[in-house]
């Protein structure tokens, strides 16, 4: 396996199988280099094709992943309801029961989410930028998954860090109007400007459903510019994929 991507440090039973890659690893060029895994975003197709094969290959015999069409929305799909020879569905998150089912989303910046249970007999996968957090998609990620949040643990991969996420007063209203204690998430910045700690907000969330065994959370991506992709601070980029799988046992990563 390619070592540099990531490998979430979470305490998943031995059957859960979970990778985040990183812009290492591929054949994309100029602004995309090199694993670009979006088909949007202006890359070659060929050189995207090639770094999907790549990772299909690195995913120790599991399916092919369940590209989405991600919408910044809250749709859920059962990853298993879909082939990877159909155009990809229009969802922000994918669940799965079944063996070697790869869910996947892609991110330049937004959050994505891991999810298992503790019986390591269901995984998810969520993409969660600002909007689609503020309208649920963890949540209705939780209920898809159909199990208790106490049952259930999350990891957060990379995405733009609290020190690089400048927003507006309406975003900050509009998650304060949700949940007051989201303003901890907001620090002062320019005037009419805050600092957005993504990661608290989504930790905020998973607590209101009952997720406390919460992992991750420590990358930026904007900061870190040799190892991610960031949408905010190059606009012409690529993207990176969270995956998440059950597998029949336990592998070594």
């Amino acid at each position: 396996m390619n070592s540099e991507w990531i490998v979430p440090d979470w305490p998943a039973p031995p059957n859960v199988r979970s990778l985040l890659t990183t812009r290492d690893g591929g054949t994309s060029l100029g602004p995309y280099a090199s694993l670009n895994l979006g088909q949007h975003v202006g890359d070659d197709p060929q050189a995207v094709a090639t770094n999907r094969a790549r990772v299909s290959e690195r995913l120790a015999g599991a399916g092919e992943p369940l590209w989405l069409e991600q919408v910044h929305g809250t749709r859920v799909v059962d990853a298993t309801a879909f082939s990877s020879n159909e155009a990809p569905p229009q969802a922000d998150a994918a669940f799965s029961r079944s063996v070697g089912v790869v869910c996947v989303v892609l991110t330049a910046d937004c959050l994505p989410v891991l999810f298992c249970d503790d019986a390591g007999s269901v995984v998810a996968v969520a993409h969660a930028g600002w909007r689609g957090l503020l309208a649920g998609v963890l949540e209705e990620t939780i209920v898809a998954m159909a199990v208790p949040g106490h049952a259930l643990m999350a990891y957060l991969g990379p995405a733009i860090g609290p020190q690089a996420f400048a927003v507006g007063d309406e975003v900050r209203s509009a998650f304060v109007a949700v949940d007051a204690q989201a303003a901890r998430a907001f620090t002062p910045s320019l005037p009419g400007k805050w600092l957005a700690d993504i990661y608290r907000l989504a930790r905020q969330r998973l607590a209101g459903q009952g997720v406390e065994r919460v992992f991750g959370g420590s990358y930026c991506t904007v900061s870190e510019a040799d190892r991610f992709f960031s949408y905010r601070r190059d606009g012409r980029t690529g993207r990176m994929a969270a995956m998440i799988w059950l597998d029949r046992e336990s592998r070594d990563s």
